[in-house]
């Protein structure tokens, strides 16, 4: 025997109403509150959209703020109308309504495909309104549906970015390049395959392919399992793990030997788009400068304050190994073998010219020459044979941490 339910066509808004009202949650008390609340909120709305002056508009705003909080009412409970009505007897009616316009004012500006450079960067602005005028009136359905496609872009806009990052490329290179955050995560997974470190351009490109298909060999019994980057952050892996079998599945084409690598993803409409390596201005930029950055990032752990540079100077210019960072005792060490061995500034002048970034080389060499002029007599004084007033400028200029 088939069951019958009844379709509820009232705003969500409305059945919390009823329900609290049967259930002794909204007293009249409250309910008069509500009423009253209840035309500053629409003419706030009208005003917004167009003017509170016209009929109309305000009939509108009206839809617009039933829409509004019942939007966010049953977003937020899950569709549960005990929990709704107590947000109705715990809140105002206004807080409701501004609710449901931040839900979509969120929505709108997030990602609608994972198309690099295709998409909008920053917040709700006007030019955003009318879409806003669209969605107040649009039911909840349309709302969670929409936000789980642009869910689904995002992930793997944000995951391709990771990848990139790890690969040596940054955000706004890919949007610059303007390819499909999939293309990025694909290359990407057959780098992890080869156990390769950086982000390819063409000619590195297809020395990949190359690479693959030699690792593959003559063997036609078992194709090469797709490996999924090291490290890969766990909210990224659906996302990377569903591409991964799509990866896997053109493998037999990128394999084949017969196929050159430009022919087939330069020349196959299936794989036009498919895969990413960097062209035009991107392939332009200096291999020499990538591997300078990712020399000094390595040296400086990323840390980039005064103190840590110096204490990393300090350290190369005294034939020690560099460190951003000393202990007590490590500091006490490095001062005695400068006073047994001295102090060679020229080699941390050499040493930034040779590994800093270029754009930042002057200020380094500045903030080293500065700290020699008032340090260097302190550093290497015969006099201060406790180290005493060394160590207190080591502590005060740069990086040293307790033991």
């Amino acid at each position: 025997m088939s069951t019958v339910s009844l379709f509820d066509a009232r705003p969500f808004f409305e059945k919390a109403l009823v329900h609290g009202v049967q259930h002794g949650l909204l007293t009249p008390a409250r309910l008069e509150a509500l009423c009253a609340e209840a035309p500053k909120g629409m003419v706030q709305i009208a005003r917004y959209f167009g003017s509170e002056f016209l009929r109309p508009e305000l009939e509108q705003a009206r839809a617009r703020l039933v829409n509004l909080v019942s939007l966010y009412l049953e977003q937020s409970s899950g569709g549960d109308l005990r929990l709704a009505a107590e947000a109705l007897r715990d809140h105002s009616l206004l807080s409701r309504s501004k609710g449901g316009s931040e839900m979509l004012k969120a929505l709108i500006v997030m990602p609608q495909n994972s198309h690099f450079g295709m998409n909008e960067r920053g917040g709700f602005s006007k030019e955003h309104i009318p879409l806003l005028a669209k969605w107040s009136l649009r039911p909840l359905t349309d709302y969670q549906t929409e936000l789980a496609q642009r869910s689904r872009a995002v992930l793997a806009l944000d995951a391709a970015i990771w990848l990139a990052g790890e690969l040596g490329l940054d955000a706004g290179e890919l949007e610059e390049a303007g390819t499909d955050a999939e293309a990025v995560i694909r290359t990407a997974l057959l780098l992890a395959t080869a156990k390769r470190t950086e982000m390819p351009d063409w000619p590195a490109f297809a020395a990949l392919i190359t690479a693959l298909r030699k690792a593959q060999g003559t063997s036609k019994a078992r194709l090469l399992e797709i490996a999924l980057p090291a490290h890969l952050p766990a909210q990224f892996l659906p996302v990377v793990a569903g591409l991964r079998q799509s990866v896997q599945g053109d493998l037999p084409k990128i394999l084949d030997a017969t196929l050159s690598p430009r022919k087939l993803f330069d020349q196959t409409p299936s794989f036009l788009g498919r895969y990413f390596w960097l062209e035009g201005a991107l392939s332009e930029v200096d291999h020499f400068d990538r591997a300078v950055s990712a020399a000094w990032h390595k040296a400086t752990a990323g840390h980039q304050d005064d103190g840590s540079l110096l204490t990393l100077f300090l350290c190369v210019a005294a034939g020690a190994s560099p460190k951003t960072v000393l202990t007590e005792k490590s500091a006490t060490t490095l001062l005695r073998k400068i006073r047994k061995s001295g102090l060679q500034p020229p080699l941390a002048s050499r040493y930034i010219a040779e590994h800093a970034p270029q754009q930042h080389q002057q200020a380094y060499l500045a903030l080293w020459a500065n700290f020699l002029e008032e340090a260097l007599d302190t550093l290497t004084s015969d006099h201060d044979y406790t180290l005493a007033d060394a160590l207190a400028l080591l502590r005060r200029e740069c990086h040293v941490g307790a033991d």
